[in-house]
């Protein structure tokens, strides 16, 4: 199966000289279109600097990184603002809604940053997601779940290829937890979203199609914690 999301042999450092840490180490990672991958492990392992090489926020230090057949290290700052808009999702934690914004609208920001060539219908993505009777709310207004919803449905808008989750069960109780990743789930494999979930949250990992662990920087298959 062809990976939409490929790095190969990728390391990050940061600082100069006797002050450089190695947050990522030699790292490769395949996942394929419809497939959800949870990443688990201890604070300060390098699960954030990951998500953010993947997203195109950050260059490695060496290594590639590709999705699908575009070659990030190739682009300008540019291209790469564009890749970011049209073929990547953000889900940040609790949401990370504008409080100004209605629910809906929260769905339609991404499309008004520039021509996005396929997108989904915003009213069709709240439905989807369980939040059409608060179209209208505003985040203040929303559970912690219901605004994780939102932001899922922000982040899918664009159809991009691959989505980048941090943390999304980290403000809700066990229920919400599992309601929001069976969201991810399902929206992975019915859309062939390639699907990259950063979490603490050992209960949730049975709905993932892979659990893979990072420790000091360096990633591997973690079996173990699966449910």
């Amino acid at each position: 199966m062809t990976a939409v999301l490929s790095l190969s042999d990728v390391t990050l450092v940061h600082g100069d000289g006797e002050e450089t840490v190695t947050a990522l180490d030699r790292v490769g990672l395949d996942v394929a279109a419809g497939e959800l991958v949870a990443i688990v492990g201890p604070s300060g392992a390098g699960k954030s600097s990951l998500l953010a090489v993947c997203g195109a926020l950050t260059s490695p230090t060496s290594g590639a990184v590709r999705l699908g057949d575009v070659d990030l290290a190739a682009l300008t700052h540019r291209r790469l603002t564009a890749i970011r808009r049209e073929r990547i999702g953000f889900v940040f934690q609790s949401g990370n809604l504008i409080p100004a914004l209605t629910s809906l609208d929260q769905v339609r920001l991404p499309l008004t940053f520039g021509k996005v060539a396929n997108p989904r219908d915003p009213r069709e993505l709240l439905a989807e997601v369980g939040m059409t009777h608060k179209a209208n709310r505003r985040p203040h207004q929303l559970s912690g779940g219901e605004r994780q919803r939102v932001g899922i449905a922000r982040a899918l808008v664009t159809r991009p290829q691959l989505l980048l989750v941090d943390e999304p069960t980290a403000a809700l109780d066990r229920q919400r937890s599992q309601d929001v990743v069976a969201l991810l789930a399902r929206e992975a494999h019915e859309h062939g979203v390639a699907t990259v979930m950063v979490t603490h949250d050992h209960e949730v990992l049975h709905q993932c199609d892979r659990v893979l662990k990072m420790v000091d920087g360096r990633l591997s298959a973690d079996e173990e914690s699966r449910v």
